[in-house]
């Protein structure tokens, strides 16, 4: 088992390219791999994995087979920690006896595992290599197929290979500034699961930080294209607290106003860079 830690952001294609050309200049960034990925998520009838907020897949890259199963983890300073079960398969089937061994083999007939949904895209790889830290970019480009339905995939995905965590807040800053991004809780496996129609994210549990609940709120709003009462009142909770300096409490404020107009979260991230940053300011 290994523990990941990576912050993903969303974006529009445009935003993607602008993405790739402006990290290829920076000093200490290099050109990795480039290659096409095909991933199967398995789940049973009734959505158990999901259910136990795990995400089992096998995933394909050329003549190279993985099956990988993954907790949806913790949102801790703006990065996703999770644990992670990877194994290397002979072929494309799914492999149940790997997974025995793992917390998710004692609660679930594993005999019902079927696939739900893929995840196909294409991923160019960024290496960032600093004094203090390498961190692996992924410029994912895609769709999520869930029978005969479709939703386009379009992410970066910044993960902490060693080194100092904080490094990657100061990337996904550093990239805001320049291109319009948004700070994303909702994980592929999720929106695969959404258009399945076996999940729908529900606002996180009152003890978790009250930025985190309103991310996720934003998030859920991003999936959906609706803006649900929970985030409203943490949007205001939030930008009510005397913690918050006062530039910040006007952009949650203009936020907020463009919420009630009836803009949507997805064109407020791709209409300009204001709606990332002013996500990835609230973080420490």
């Amino acid at each position: 088992m290994a523990e990941e830690l990576e912050i993903k952001l969303s974006l529009t294609p445009g935003a993607l390219a602008q993405a790739h050309a402006w990290l290829s200049t920076q000093a200490g960034v290099t050109a990795g791999a480039e290659k096409t990925l095909v991933n199967r998520y398995y789940d049973t009838p009734a959505g158990d994995l999901n259910r136990q907020k795990v995400a089992l897949r096998v995933r394909q890259a050329g003549d190279r087979y993985i099956q990988t199963l993954k907790t949806q983890g913790e949102f801790v300073d703006g990065a996703h920690r999770r644990q992670e079960w990877e194994w290397p398969l002979l072929g494309a089937d799914l492999n149940i006896g790997l997974i025995d061994d793992t917390p998710v083999g004692q609660g679930v007939n594993l005999a019902d595992l079927a696939p739900v949904f893929e995840s196909n895209f294409l991923r160019r790889i960024l290496m960032l290599e600093g004094p203090r830290a390498t961190i692996e970019c992924a410029l994912d480009q895609g769709s999520i197929i869930a029978g005969g339905r479709r939703r386009d995939l379009c992410e970066l995905e910044l993960e902490l290979k060693q080194g100092a965590p904080d490094t990657l807040l100061d990337w996904s800053r550093a990239l805001a500034a320049q291109v319009p991004v948004f700070l994303n809780l909702i994980s592929k496996a999720e929106q695969g699961y959404a258009l399945a129609g076996l999940h729908r994210p529900v606002p996180l549990d009152d003890s978790e930080p009250l930025v985190n609940r309103m991310f996720h709120g934003l998030s859920r709003a991003w999936l959906s294209g609706t803006v649900d009462v929970t985030l409203v009142e943490d949007l205001d909770s939030l930008r009510q607290q005397n913690s918050v300096p006062a530039a910040q409490a006007n952009e949650l404020a203009w936020l907020r106003e463009r919420l009630d107009s009836g803009e949507t979260i997805a064109e407020l991230a791709a209409g300009s860079t204001r709606l990332g940053q002013l996500q990835l300011s609230l973080l420490v």
